[in-house]
């Protein structure tokens, strides 16, 4: 395992995907260039579905790719990595222009729970897609363009003391003092007249390059971390499988963030339906499939902060470089039982991974994941996993370079069921 080429090529596939968007059509790209074959969801999949076939599927901003393996039974298991390709951020409104005092600004409303005062004073980039009159959609990307400016400390002594952004008032980005506006700019530069554009999904991200840094240059930051280290590690992981007694699947779904009630989210039928139309093209009964299938819900989870170490549970202490975490809860935010620990701790033992357990201080809930609707939908056992880091939800978060690789190499080996 090179964790250096592996972060590497992580840094290369965020700044490819600065929206759900673009990283649906990323991974959709890298996996028809492997040999993969696009499949369209109104055609007939009979043809395309059979023993031995690499298949993609987008919808929007999520992505599905399954490897069947030469042999398929009645009773063959799928191994799922999920995954989503959103982060939290802010999203273009429908009527984005706007103009205060000589600037001109876009109007974003705030989506999901991202860290506002993370996002201040940095050259933001505009991405995602728009959708004209015809029906065509149209990805689109700005580069560095906008910046929600901090109030001088001189007009502000509290700053430093009590800063508490109003999320309408003072998170609208400026991008210019002259010029067309937001809209126009983008259909510019999709190459499409404003007056086409009728529909729009367009979010910012942080510009900067993902970069290792530190000493030893073990530290890696970037924007999008969560979850675009899961879906890179499915993405990487589904490349290098080379068979097994299992469909290895990849769903890399969108809004996460807002809690998956979409019809490309993990609450929605897609994978479902996938599932399904799959089965019934290779004959796989999935009531005798499923109880033996596995979903990896893999999701960014928390190392222990070194200064606010009374936020984590005491006996629980996740280091940055020492392997993937084990998510569970008592609550079943997280989905992993003893079944699924057992099987965590046999498929990285068996990939020479180390792993660490989490669970949360009683005091500070914690979030939840893809898991528990997966398993709800699907009835699939289930369980929770992910790369730990600092900053989550951070317009730029943190983590160790040989976490993602160690996630990676577990998740190759989760797909060959080896374990």
């Amino acid at each position: 395992m090179d964790a250096s080429a592996h972060i590497d090529d992580l840094g290369g596939f965020i700044q490819a995907s600065p929206s759900s968007y673009h990283a649906a059509a990323e991974v959709a790209r890298r996996l028809t260039e492997a040999g993969y074959a696009a499949l369209d969801e109104t055609a007939d999949w009979r043809e395309a579905v059979r023993p031995g076939a690499r298949l993609v599927l987008v919808r929007d901003g999520a992505v599905i790719a399954l490897a069947l393996p030469g042999q398929v039974g009645s009773a063959t298991p799928f191994r799922i990595l999920g995954a989503h390709t959103d982060s939290p951020t802010f999203k273009l409104k429908p009527r984005p222009a706007l103009a205060s005092n000589g600037w001109l600004q876009a109007a974003v409303e705030v989506y999901g729970g991202p860290i506002i005062a993370s996002w201040f004073d940095r050259e933001l980039e505009l991405a995602g897609r728009l959708v004209t009159r015809d029906g065509t959609t149209h990805l689109v990307r700005t580069g560095p363009f906008a910046r929600i400016p901090h109030l001088a400390i001189h007009l502000d002594r509290e700053v430093n003391t009590s800063f508490a952004p109003d999320r309408q008032r003072d998170v609208q980005p400026i991008f210019a003092v002259d010029g067309p506006d937001v809209l126009t700019h983008l259909a510019q530069l999709a190459g499409v007249s404003a007056a086409e554009i009728i529909g729009h999904d367009v979010v910012t991200v942080d510009t900067a390059a993902p970069a290792r840094f530190g000493a030893s240059r073990s530290l890696f930051a970037a924007p999008r971390l969560d979850n675009l280290s899961s879906v890179h590690a499915g993405l990487t992981a589904l490349l290098g499988f080379e068979g097994g007694d299992a469909v290895a699947v990849l769903a890399a779904f969108d809004h996460e963030e807002l809690g998956s009630e979409s019809r490309s989210g993990a609450s929605g039928p897609m994978l479902a339906d996938v599932l399904e139309r799959v089965a019934a093209a290779v004959e796989i009964d999935l009531h005798r499939s499923i109880p033996a299938s596995w979903c990896l819900s893999a999701d960014a989870g928390h190392a222990v902060h070194p200064n606010r170490p009374d936020k984590h549970d005491p006996t629980h202490r996740p280091a940055a470089g020492g392997g993937p975490l084990l998510k569970v809860n008592a609550n079943q935010r997280y989905t992993t039982d003893a079944l699924g620990s057992a099987l965590w701790a046999r498929t990285c033992e068996a990939a020479g991974v180390p792993w660490q357990p989490f669970v949360s201080n009683n005091a500070v809930p914690c979030g939840s994941t893809i898991g528990p609707l997966t398993a709800t939908r699907i009835g699939i056992p289930t369980l929770d996993v992910g790369t730990p880091l600092l900053s989550m939800h951070s317009a730029r978060e943190l983590c160790h370079v040989d976490d993602p690789a160690y996630l990676r190499a577990a998740t190759e080996l989760f797909f060959a069921g080896a374990a």
